[in-house]
């Protein structure tokens, strides 16, 4: 009875052992992908145009603040202590509104970017499962995610140029390098 536990467990483990030396993993810079896609470019461009709406709007109460502020400057020796306490209480609170608007836009933008990233997120990483699934891979690594120490080239597929294809980006397409942002800004 030993004998068959044994035999049956070394039988296993054997099944077991050649498996895993058949899992197949995968890796890509989903980043580099999201990048590349016109999607994203789209959600950039409504995204820049409603930062610029929200800057525009900051721009004309602060415009408007300064030109109280110098009004109160120029005048306040001339106006009665009301007028100038109504004032200095008008200034007050136009510069809380100031603040408050900063803070409200600064959550709207963050906001409308995951509203306008986030069907560009799932594109992706649908693209990647369904790639995934058909080349059976087992384990897929993000290494934009920076978790990830080691993999070997030779094992790991690199989904990448597959998930161009699946999504029709060109294959020579590459995703814009941090100094090419920033000099175009």
């Amino acid at each position: 009875m030993k004998k068959i536990f044994l035999l049956a467990f070394c039988v296993l483990s054997f099944g077991v052992l050649s498996q895993a030396q058949n899992l197949k993993c995968g890796h890509i810079n989903t980043n580099e992908l999201i990048n590349l896609m016109s999607e994203r470019d789209s959600a950039v461009v409504k995204l820049q145009a409603y930062q610029n709406d929200l800057e525009e709007t900051l721009e004309g109460m602060g415009t408007e603040y300064n030109n109280k502020l110098n009004e109160y400057q120029r005048k306040r020796n001339e106006w009665a202590p009301v007028v100038v306490e109504t004032k200095e209480r008008e200034l007050t609170e136009l510069g809380q509104r100031i603040q408050q608007f900063q803070q409200n836009a600064q959550q709207e933008m963050a906001q409308m970017q995951q509203v306008l990233m986030q069907p560009v997120i799932e594109k992706a990483q649908n693209a990647i499962t369904k790639i995934a699934k058909a080349n059976s891979l087992v384990y897929v690594f993000d290494l934009s995610a920076g978790s990830l120490i080691y993999f070997d080239d030779s094992v790991s597929v690199d989904l990448l140029p597959l998930a161009k294809k699946e999504l029709g980006i060109p294959a020579e397409k590459v995703a814009p390098t941090q100094f090419a942002q920033q000099s175009a800004e």
